[in-house]
C-alpha cells in the first residue's frame, strides 16, 4: 500500500508554524513527514528559511507517531558529513526511532553561502558518495579516521547513538545518482513520477527498497486564488533540475521563471478543491512504483485548511489507489 506524507516546507513558513502544522498533520492521519533543508527560499515571495534541524528537533518533541525526514540535506558543502552524522543520530534518539536521513548533492542556492565555488554535478556526486561512507562509519559507532579526495575526518566518534541507525535516502535525477543511490542508500528519493529513475535504482541494487516521491498541490476553495498563489510561490519548480541546481539565489529564480504563466503552473499543479484533480496528479507516482508520496501544500498560511480537507476527503480518496 502506498503511504502519503506531509511536507514541512521551510521556504514558506517560520519555525513555530512548521512545528504546529506537522502536529496537525499527525492528528489528521498523514503516514509520514518530510522537511526541506534550505538556507534561502526559492523565491522571495515565499519569505522564509529557518534552520531545518532546529525545526526537526522541536517536531520530534511535539509529535509522537509521525516519522520525520530531511528532504533533503546536502552533507558536502554547508555541512560536513561528520556533523550531519551527529545531527542525524541525535534526531533518531529524540524521535525515538522515527527519523530518516535524506541526502542529496545540493543546490547552489543553499550551498554557495560558505564560499568555495560550485562544482560540476559529477564532482558533487563524488563528494556525496564519500560523505555517505563517513556517515555510515560514524553510525556504526567506531572511531573514524578518514583522508579522502574531498574530506578529512580525524578521530571522530559519536557518543550518543540510537540502537538503530537512521535509514539513509539519496535523491536522484539521472543515471549517475541512481547508481549511487542503488549502491549506498536504504531508500531512493525523487520529485518526478519517472519510472525510469526507479528502474535505474533497481539495476544498481535498489530492488525492494522504499522509494519516496514528492509533488506540489495547492488546495483552496477558491480555485483562482489557488492558481495565483501557486504561480507566485512555485513557478520556480518548472526549470528542471539541471537549472534549479545551479542558480545562486531567489533573484536568479525570479529571472528564470519570468515567462512562466499562471496557466502553465495550473497545468502541472492541481489547484482548487477538485478531489479528482488531486488524485489524478498523485496517480502517476503510484503507477511508476513509488511506495511513499509526500504532498507539498503551496502557501505557508494555507496549511490548516489543506490538512483539514486532506483528513476528511483527500487521504481517504488517495488510499483507494
Amino acid at each position: 500500500m502506498v503511504r502519503f506524507g506531509y511536507t514541512m516546507m521551510t521556504e514558506q513558513a517560520g519555525p513555530r508554524a512548521l512545528v504546529d502544522d506537522v502536529v496537525a498533520a499527525e492528528r489528521a492521519g498523514f503516514d509520514f513527514s518530510v522537511t526541506s533543508d534550505h538556507y534561502f527560499p526559492w523565491l522571495a515571495s515565499q519569505g522564509h528559511s529557518p534552520y531545518a534541524w532546529s525545526v526537526l528537533g522541536a517536531a520530534a518533541q511535539a509529535t509522537t507517531r509521525i516519522p520525520l525526514m530531511t528532504f533533503v540535506t546536502c552533507p558536502t558543502t554547508r555541512y560536513h558529513p561528520a556533523v550531519v552524522a551527529q545531527k542525524a543520530a541525535t534526531m533518531q534518539l529524540l524521535s525515538e526511532g522515527r527519523f530518516r536521513l535524506g541526502l542529496g548533492s545540493g543546490e547552489n542556492l543553499n550551498e554557495h553561502v560558505v564560499g568555495g565555488g560550485w562544482p560540476s554535478a559529477r564532482h558533487r556526486l563524488e563528494k556525496l558518495a564519500e560523505a555517505v561512507e563517513i556517515i555510515r562509519g560514524l553510525f556504526a559507532g567506531v572511531e573514524v579516521n578518514h583522508q579522502g579526495a574531498h574530506f578529512d575526518v580525524v578521530n571522530a566518534k559519536l557518543w550518543d547513538l540510537p540502537d538503530e541507525a537512521p535509514p539513509i535516502g539519496i535523491a536522484v535525477s539521472g543515471e549517475l545518482s541512481c547508481s549511487l543511490a542503488g549502491r549506498l542508500a536504504d531508500l531512493v528519493i525523487a520529485t518526478e513520477p519517472n519510472a525510469g529513475l526507479l528502474d535505474a535504482f533497481d539495476r544498481h541494487g535498489g530492488t525492494g527498497k522504499p522509494r519516496i516521491g514528492q509533488l506540489p498541490v495547492c488546495y483552496d476553495s477558491d480555485r483562482d486564488a489557488a492558481v495565483r498563489r501557486a504561480h507566485d510561490q512555485f513557478r520556480w519548480a518548472f526549470g528542471g533540475w539541471p537549472v534549479n541546481a545551479e542558480l545562486p539565489g531567489p533573484a536568479g529564480f525570479e529571472g528564470a521563471s519570468q515567462y512562466v504563466t499562471p496557466e502553465d503552473v495550473a497545468g502541472k499543479i492541481p489547484c482548487g478543491d477538485d478531489l479528482g484533480a488531486f488524485v489524478d496528479a498523485v496517480r502517476p507516482y503510484a503507477d511508476a512504483g513509488f511506495t511513499e508520496i509526500a504532498l507539498v501544500q503551496v502557501g505557508g498560511d494555507r496549511q490548516r485548511p489543506f490538512i483539514e480537507w486532506a483528513e476528511k476527503r483527500l487521504l481517504p480518496a488517495l488510499r483507494e489507489l
